[in-house]
């Protein structure tokens, strides 16, 4: 497996979003459990989840409490970078809510700590802008956690450039990890991989499978992602992760998964190296609206 950063931390250049095990159609706990260890198997040491992955209003931070469970039971548990999140809600009904507010992210961070059973967060991310709250003051609670050693790392998620730079500047320079949406089909988040290029700060796409056929992934033998597989061997889904560590070295993919093929097949794509030619092809193809 490579290896990447995020910041002191090295990490599998692959890690796994586990939001599908806890959210409407998951897999009984028994599969979930054998799918965080085939992660483990496979060299995987980055695993992210939130409190709001849940099903039922009564169960915030079932995918955390998941994750810890996995985690004890396995020998490399600890070797593990749990990265959580605060800000979003899920009231129980199927939707999604948010509360940016200083106090409400300091009690989501206490909470998550008590779950996953930790001292200190590995890496806690502020889950998305809450338009009800200045985005000055959601972050400046993050940064409270920081220096409170509550957190190890601190990241933002669902972001824009501006937002970026706020936050680099209201943590000093201690924000190590943007985690937006990219896919094959949803490219606007080119601009704020760039900066984190440019910053030097890992860039985690969220659902970064999402869409892959709509992309000219799937749909036919002669669409890119499927021509480029085909040439090798292997799933489109595995050259679309190859792709995206392409881009950039501070990129580091976070597919969802809920059964251990899955997750084997994904971090697989960490070892598949793709020509300059098939990554131009790759890069033409699909992209927003499509």
């Amino acid at each position: 497996m490579q290896i990447r950063r995020i910041g002191d931390i090295d990490v599998s250049a692959v890690g796994l979003g586990a939001m599908p095990m806890s959210i409407e159609g998951r897999p009984d706990e028994a599969r979930s459990i054998a799918t965080l260890h085939a992660a483990l198997d496979a060299g995987v040491t980055l695993i992210d989840t939130a409190d709001s992955y849940h099903r039922d209003a009564h169960e915030v931070g079932h995918n955390e409490t998941l994750i810890a469970k996995a985690l004890a039971s396995h020998p490399r548990g600890a070797d593990v970078l749990v990265a959580t999140k605060g800000g979003h809600l899920r009231p129980g009904d199927g939707s999604w809510t948010r509360d940016g507010s200083p106090a409400h992210l300091k009690r989501a961070c206490e909470a998550s700590l008590r779950r996953l059973g930790v001292e200190a967060i590995g890496l806690y991310q502020f889950h998305r802008p809450d338009p009800r709250v200045p985005y000055e003051e959601s972050v400046g609670a993050i940064r409270d956690l920081l220096d409170e050693g509550k957190i190890r790392m601190a990241g933002v998620s669902n972001a824009d450039p501006g937002q970026i730079r706020r936050a680099y500047e209201i943590l000093g320079g201690r924000l190590v990890s943007v985690q937006n949406q990219f896919s094959p089909a949803f490219r606007s988040s080119e601009p704020e991989l760039r900066l984190c290029d440019e910053l030097g700060i890992a860039f985690l796409p969220w659902s970064p499978l999402g869409g892959i056929s709509r992309a000219g992934g799937l749909g036919s033998a002669h669409a890119p992602f499927a021509a480029v597989a085909e040439a090798h061997g292997v799933s489109p889904q595995r050259v679309c992760l190859a792709w995206m560590l392409a881009k950039s070295p501070v990129v580091v993919p976070i597919p969802g998964a809920s059964r251990p093929e899955t997750v084997r097949d994904s971090a697989a794509a960490a070892e598949l190296v793709l020509t300059t030619e098939e990554i131009a092809a790759l890069d033409a193809a699909g992209g927003d609206g499509v």
